[in-house]
């Protein structure tokens, strides 16, 4: 029996510290990036340069191992399954999750969005549990109540203080849902046996759906390149390199290498870091309301991880990440 050499400490801190920071910081960019740019658009063309950019170094670096070893270079061949089950996945975790995420910015601040999209592992369990028929624990179902009570915090109106635009909270809440069903299909669906050129097409396919909303919702017509602030450009450039490659490619590594346990801790991280930043970079106000309904839609999720059985832990992940239910790289 082979023993797997534990990783460098240094190296899981380092590819932990990438996936908080750097997802957390999404959000953040969202927002500077729809300051000028079509926001439907730009996540389309965030997606399928990350996509095409990702395929070109998979097909590089085959070329190079060929070269050493003497064998044929190319990619696993992607089949036409392969690319409408990419199409699907990809339809519900980057047009569902991070389009909605991106149109629900407009509306209310980034801090907040990131809260929201945090409540993933609670309708993951929630959907799960309907397709399996297994019955949540009563920790889990603890934790949906208390999700679905923070959302309310966020959204109910106070003397004195106003609740969060109804429309955006609602955008922000259906995201997690399209990403948790996306998950759940990918678990069944047929795909490359590595998770890369999984991740590769998925991404391809939902930022070409992103792209195609944008027309028809008229983003394209009515977009004007000399509007587009170096702001914006600059965020768009961030979120393809860091957000959708690097990011994605730390967090593969970090799948590979240390319990899903430890991993899942983003779920926790992001939020926090979304909303620091937005308050520190976009002076997004953080009220008395925030906090609390942060600190019990967190809880919340904690709760929910905690209390799922141990197998179905590995479903809750961002949409960059969920494209490929452990395959072999």
């Amino acid at each position: 029996m082979i023993r797997r050499t534990a990783p460098p400490t240094a190296a899981v801190i380092f590819a932990l510290g990438t996936v908080y920071v750097v997802w957390g910081s999404t959000y953040l960019g969202i927002a500077v990036m729809i300051r000028s740019l079509p926001p439907l658009l730009a996540a389309g063309v965030r997606y399928v340069v990350a996509g095409g950019l990702l395929l070109g170094f998979l097909w590089l670096r085959g070329r190079v191992r060929a070269r050493r070893q003497g064998a044929t270079a190319r990619l696993e061949p992607i089949t036409r399954r392969h690319w409408r089950s990419a199409l699907i996945i990809g339809t519900l975790l980057l047009m569902g999750g991070n389009g909605f995420v991106v149109l629900s910015e407009q509306r209310i601040p980034s801090g907040i969005a990131a809260i929201m999209v945090a409540t993933m592992p609670i309708w993951i369990a929630v959907m799960d549990g309907v397709v399996t028929g297994r019955r949540p624990s009563l920790l889990a179902l603890g934790g949906l109540v208390a999700g679905i009570v923070g959302v309310a915090i966020l959204i109910a109106p106070v003397k004195g203080i106003a609740g969060l635009d109804p429309l955006g909270i609602g955008l922000a809440a259906f995201a997690p849902m399209c990403w948790a069903a996306g998950s759940i299909y990918a678990r069944g669906a047929v795909m490359p046996r590595s998770h890369f050129v999984g991740s590769a097409i998925e991404m391809v396919c939902g930022g070409a759906v992103l792209f195609g909303a944008g027309m028809l919702t008229g983003e394209l017509a009515n977009a004007n390149p000399a509007t587009f602030g170096a702001d914006s450009l600059a965020a768009l450039a961030y979120l393809i390199v860091f957000g959708s490659i690097l990011a994605f490619s730390a967090f593969a590594w970090l799948l590979a290498n240390v319990p899903t346990s430890t991993v899942a801790t983003y779920a926790y991280v992001n939020p926090i870091v979304a909303v620091a930043l937005g308050a520190l970079v976009l002076r997004e106000p953080i009220t008395l309301r925030t906090l609390i309904a942060s600190a019990v839609i967190i809880a919340a999720v904690v709760a929910m991880v905690s209390g799922r059985p141990r197998g179905a832990q590995d479903d809750a992940r961002p949409a960059e990440s969920r494209v490929a239910d452990d395959r072999a790289a």
